[in-house]
């Protein structure tokens, strides 16, 4: 930046007198302008650093201070947010406090006795395995018996009739290829003295009749236990049977369906079905077997 000085004219007559060789003049007149320029150069050179250090010092910025209030809410927020960082890093599943049983050796052996009268009491106790085995030919020889204890009317009637009947029938269907394998087994025989027990009547006077009804639970134990879909009516129906053949079927039906089921759902019934049909055979044939 520039400054104008400005000469007085006694320091311009210095100045000529200078130039012109004047001596005395010239330390008279510098005496004073001397006084004056310097004193004017120094208040120059201090306004002009005053200016200076006003135009380069920047102007402080005013201080923003939070009202106490919102001060702690910011305080607050924080703390809230680094808490659940802090949450989310360790979080890890609750262990469940699983119960100790007490070794107290008294309540051990109170358990013990309690166990031991528990076990020994008839209700815990697990019923006893049966072990009962029969041929094919010994059940047969057994519903014979009883169908012919039922029928005590029919006094030419044995067990050997019964028998005949029923390998008959089982005959023809193999002959016909109404089925691959014979339908006589143990279980099967079981079966239909299940059926034969519950449906014929000790009232019967006529062999006809009887071995109506008989075949009528044989159609029903070979639809109901045989392996074939289906089997044909024909062998299981005679002449003077056919008109209450289907009525003596579907009361056995209505009857015995549950028990028919049962049969095959429950061992213990099988097996009570099973010694009642064992025992039916007579005591005087039994003993000429042995």
């Amino acid at each position: 930046m520039g400054t104008v000085l400005s000469i007085s004219p006694a320091t311009k007559k210095a100045m000529d007198a200078d130039i012109t060789g004047d001596s005395t003049v010239n330390d008279k007149s510098l005496k004073r302008p001397s006084m004056f320029v310097s004193l004017s150069w120094k208040k120059l050179v201090a306004s002009s650093a005053k200016k200076s250090v006003k135009k380069v010092t920047p102007n402080p910025l005013p201080s923003r201070e939070l009202p106490p209030s919102q001060v702690a809410q910011l305080n607050s927020e924080n703390l809230r947010k680094t808490l659940q960082t802090e949450e989310r890093k360790q979080r890890a599943p609750i262990p469940v406090p699983v119960p100790t049983v007490p070794t107290n050796k008294d309540t051990q052996s109170k358990n013990t006795s309690s166990v031991q009268k528990q076990d020994s009491s008839p209700s815990l106790v697990s019923p006893r395995r049966i072990v009962i085995q029969a041929s094919t030919g010994e059940l047969l020889r057994c519903l014979g018996d009883f169908v012919c204890r039922r029928c005590y009317k029919l006094k030419e009637l044995n067990s050997g009739n019964v028998i005949l009947w029923f390998r008959n029938i089982d005959r023809t269907l193999l002959l016909q290829g109404w089925q691959d394998q014979g339908f006589i087994t143990p279980a099967n025989v079981v079966f239909v003295y299940l059926l034969c027990e519950a449906t014929i009547e000790d009232d019967v006077d006529n062999p006809a009749e009887l071995q109506g009804t008989f075949q009528t639970c044989l159609y029903l134990a070979y639809s109901y236990m045989g392996n074939e879909i289906s089997y044909p009516l024909k062998p299981f129906m005679i002449e003077s049977n056919k008109d209450v053949f289907w009525e003596t079927a579907l009361s056995i039906i209505n009857r015995l369906s549950g028990k028919m089921l049962q049969l095959n759902a429950d061992p213990h019934f099988f097996t009570e079905v099973f010694q009642d049909l064992k025992s039916q055979r007579n005591s005087s044939e039994a003993s000429l077997d042995r």
